[in-house]
C-alpha cells in the first residue's frame, strides 16, 4: 500500500490552501504568458487547481503526483483528455524535450535533500529547448518586518502541523538556500524571479542553458 500523507487532507485541500495559492498562480501566469496549444506539465500537481487555469487557456495539460488521493481529485476535476500520472517525479514518464512549460508549486520543500536535484534534472530533461520552468516555493529571506514575520509564523505553524518528516525537509530546504541553492546545482538560467509575502516565497522563471 502506498503511504499517502494527504489521504485525509485531500478533500479539504482546495478549501484551505486554494485561496492562498490563487494570487501566486496569477503572478506565475503573468511571468509566463499563456499561449493556446503550449504543453504544460505540473510536478506535484496536487488536486489539479493550477492546471485548470492552463486548460481553460487552451493548453494541453499533464500532471504527476505521489499522492493517490490528490491524483484522484485532480482527475475528477480536470475530466477527460488530461493525463494525470500517479508517480515519482524523480523519474518523469514523458519523453525528453516535450513540454513548453513545466511548473512546480511548493513541491521541492517537501522532498528529501537527495531527491530535489533528481526531480529538477527530470524537469529540465522533459522541457523543450527554449521552453521554461516556473518554480514557486518558500524562500530563506531576508524576511521583511513586520508582515514578513507574521507570514513566517503562519508558515512555521503549517509546516510543523504537516508532520516531523515534512518539517525536517522544509528546514533543510531553507538551510540549503531554497530555490537559489537548488538552481546553483543545475544547468539553468534565471530569466526572472519575484519574491513575495514579505520575503517568504519565491517564484523563479528558469530556462535551460
Amino acid at each position: 500500500m502506498v503511504n499517502d500523507p494527504y489521504r485525509k487532507l485531500a478533500v479539504h485541500y482546495d478549501r484551505f490552501v486554494g485561496p492562498f495559492t490563487h494570487a501566486l498562480r496569477h503572478i506565475g501566469m503573468e511571468m509566463v504568458p499563456v499561449k493556446p496549444g503550449m504543453k504544460v506539465l505540473e510536478v506535484g500537481c496536487g488536486t489539479g487547481t493550477n492546471l485548470v487555469s492552463y486548460r481553460q487557456a487552451g493548453c494541453p495539460v499533464y500532471g504527476i503526483d505521489l499522492s493517490p488521493s490528490m491524483v484522484e481529485i485532480a482527475r475528477a476535476k480536470l475530466g477527460e483528455g488530461v493525463d494525470i500520472q500517479l508517480g515519482d517525479a524523480s523519474s518523469i514518464p514523458y519523453q525528453g524535450d516535450f513540454f513548453d512549460l513545466v511548473i512546480a508549486m511548493f513541491s521541492f520543500h517537501e522532498m528529501p535533500a537527495e531527491v530535489r536535484p533528481l526531480v529538477m534534472g527530470e524537469m529540465i530533461r522533459v522541457t523543450k529547448q527554449g521552453g521554461r520552468i516556473l518554480v514557486t516555493d518558500f524562500h530563506p529571506g531576508p524576511i521583511r518586518f513586520p508582515m514578513g514575520w507574521i507570514y513566517k509564523a503562519i508558515i512555521l505553524f503549517i509546516e510543523r502541523a504537516a508532520g516531523r518528516e515534512h518539517f525536517s525537509n522544509y528546514r533543510d530546504f531553507l538551510s540549503q538556500k531554497g530555490l537559489p541553492g537548488l538552481v546553483e546545482t543545475q544547468k539553468l538560467i534565471v530569466e526572472r524571479r519575484k519574491i513575495v509575502s514579505g520575503g517568504n516565497i519565491a517564484l523563479f522563471l528558469l530556462t535551460r542553458t
